[in-house]
């Protein structure tokens, strides 16, 4: 890895499964000792929800397993290009939103869909949006939030070599 990494994590708004991926993320980087090499933050490519915390629900399912969402909404903007090593979208319709955002061809090779890092969920093909959905939704994103993130930093230390 070289000295830091810097991940954005992306869905529509910004307040369940990007702050989610944030937390979840920053929960293992912290816990194996990479904060001072891998930073985390996360952004929606929809800004209705600026400034706003994550969904309580979300909140909630995820506090239940020792993650602290405290992250404020906001929208990912031209600069995040420069900013981040990685851009990782929630589903196809984001990913597609950030690839139409991207000012150059190398900007947007650092776009990548969350799960494609997932080990125990090999056929999920994104990370359900679970707004509309009951409490089982939240614990669903979560699971393959963990299991992404988790093959996430297996492939960055990897590359690091």
């Amino acid at each position: 890895m070289k000295t830091t990494t810097r991940l954005l994590f992306v869905c529509l708004g910004n307040i369940c499964r990007s702050p989610a991926a944030e937390g979840v993320m920053r929960h293992l980087v912290e816990n194996e000792g990479l904060g001072d090499r891998i930073e985390c933050d996360s952004a929606g490519t929809y800004g209705g929800h600026a400034g706003e915390l994550p969904d309580s629900r979300m909140r909630r399912a995820a506090a239940a397993r020792g993650y602290d969402l405290t992250h404020r909404s906001r929208q990912i903007r031209a600069g995040d290009f420069d900013r981040f090593d990685m851009i990782l979208t929630m589903d196809d319709s984001n990913y597609e939103r950030v690839h139409r955002l991207a000012p150059s061809i190398e900007a947007a090779a650092k776009i990548h869909r969350m799960t494609s890092f997932c080990r125990s969920h090999p056929g999920a093909d994104h990370v359900p949006d679970p707004y509309y959905e009951g409490a089982a939704g939240f614990e669903h994103v979560l699971d393959l939030l963990e299991d992404a993130c988790g093959g996430l930093l297996e492939s960055l230390r990897a590359a690091a070599g």
